[in-house]
C-alpha cells in the first residue's frame, strides 16, 4: 500500500521545492510513496533519486479527459490507499478510485477542486479557518504546517563566485520574480542602504524589467540576479539578512528557512508572514509596499548586531518547537495511518 503524492505544476516555485522536500522526508520515514507529476526533468530526477516510483502525466487545461483514468490505472498499479493532491490542477485530475482523496492547500483556493474529497490540510491556521469559513466541515480539515531544516554539511555559498565582496551586508531575497513577490520594493529600499548588496533568487516573467529598473535606481552594480538555484541552503548561510517583502503571501516559508538557517528575516505585514512572526521578538514586519519603511528595518539591523542574533536565536527556537522535520512528518504519518495509507 502507499500514498500517492500527485502534482500538476511544471514550473518551479516554492510549492514545488517544499513538495521534494516532503516526499524526501517521508521516503526516510519509511513511508511507501509514489508520485504524479507534471514533465519537469529536474523533479523528474530528484524523485529517480529518492526512489519514489513516479509517472509523467499531462494534467492538461478543462478539455483533458485522459489524465484522470490514467491515473487511476496509475494508482492501482501501486496499490495506492491515499491520493494527495497539491495545489488546484492536481486537485481536479484526481480521480475516485478504492483510495482516500485529500487535498493540500497552500493558499485560499478555489474549493470546488476539491468536490468530494474526504479531507483537506493546510499549512497555516489561517487557511484551515478560512476553509471552514467556506462551508467545508470542521472535522475534515486540519492544519499541518510546513518544516524547515538546515543541513548541517551545506556551506555557505562563495560570494565571489557571485561577484559579491566577502566584506559587505548582504541582503537575500528569494521567490519568483513576480509581481506578487515585490522584489521592486527591495531594489527601492536598496538605495537608501548604500552599503548593502541584495541577491535575488528566483526566476519569473518580471527579470527584464527588475533589472532595467536595478539600473535606473543606479543600484545594479550591488545587485545579483541569481535565477533559479537549487543550492538555498547555501544561499542562506552566506547572507546577513533575509528581506520578504511579498505583497501577499499566504505562508511564508521563506520565513520558516531563514529561521532554520539561523538568518535574521525582515517581512511586509502580509497575511502569512504576518501570522507567522513575531514583530521584534524572532522577525521584523514593514508595511506591504513601503520600500523606506524595508531599507530603515535593513539599516537598524545592520548597526545593531545584538538584535540580530536575538532574532536569529528566538526564530530558531520556534523551528525547533513548531516547524521541525520531525514533528511535521509524524502529523502527516497520523493522516496516512487515518486513512489505513501506512
Amino acid at each position: 500500500m502507499s500514498v500517492l503524492h500527485l502534482l500538476g505544476t511544471a514550473g518551479e516555485g516554492g510549492a514545488e521545492t517544499y513538495f521534494l522536500d516532503l516526499v524526501g522526508a517521508l521516503a526516510r520515514a519509511g513511508v511507501e510513496q509514489a508520485c504524479a507529476i507534471r514533465a519537469n526533468a529536474n523533479r523528474e530526477a530528484a524523485l529517480e533519486r529518492l526512489g519514489a516510483p513516479s509517472g509523467v502525466f499531462r494534467f492538461g487545461g478543462p478539455v483533458d479527459i485522459l489524465t484522470k483514468p490514467k491515473l487511476a490505472g496509475f494508482a492501482r498499479k501501486q496499490d495506492v490507499k491515499l491520493a494527495l493532491a497539491w495545489m488546484n490542477r492536481a486537485a481536479r485530475h484526481t480521480p475516485k478510485g478504492p483510495w482516500a482523496r485529500i487535498g493540500r492547500l497552500g493558499g485560499y483556493y478555489n474549493l470546488k477542486y476539491y468536490k468530494g474529497f474526504d479531507e483537506l490540510v493546510a499549512n497555516t491556521e489561517d487557511i484551515a479557518d478560512w476553509v471552514v469559513g467556506q462551508g467545508w466541515p470542521a472535522g475534515k480539515v486540519r492544519h499541518i504546517p510546513n518544516f524547515a531544516e538546515a543541513p548541517a554539511e551545506v556551506g555557505p555559498a562563495d560570494r565571489a563566485a557571485l561577484d559579491t565582496p566577502g566584506d559587505v551586508p548582504l541582503l537575500l531575497a528569494m521567490g519568483r520574480l513576480h509581481d506578487s513577490k515585490a522584489h521592486d520594493v527591495s531594489l527601492n529600499a536598496l538605495v537608501q542602504a548604500p552599503d548593502a548588496h541584495l541577491w535575488i533568487a528566483g526566476a519569473g516573467p518580471l527579470e527584464a524589467k527588475l533589472k532595467a529598473m536595478a539600473q535606473a535606481l543606479g543600484v545594479a552594480g550591488r545587485v545579483r540576479f541569481l535565477g533559479w538555484r537549487n543550492d538555498a541552503s547555501a544561499l542562506y548561510r552566506a547572507a546577513d539578512i533575509c528581506v520578504f517583502p511579498s505583497r501577499y503571501e499566504p505562508l511564508g516559508n521563506v520565513v520558516i528557512q531563514s529561521w532554520a538557517h539561523g538568518l535574521p528575516v525582515i517581512a511586509a505585514a502580509s497575511q502569512g508572514p504576518a501570522a507567522l512572526i513575531r514583530d521584534g521578538e524572532d522577525g521584523l514586519l514593514v508595511p506591504v509596499d513601503d520600500a523606506q519603511a524595508l531599507a530603515q528595518a535593513v539599516n537598524r539591523l545592520l548597526t545593531d548586531p545584538m538584535l540580530r542574533t536575538g532574532l536569529a536565536k528566538r526564530g530558531a527556537a520556534r523551528v525547533e518547537a513548531e516547524f521541525s522535520q520531525a514533528a511535521v512528518v509524524a502529523q502527516w504519518r497520523q493522516l496516512f495511518a487515518d486513512y489505513g495509507a501506512i
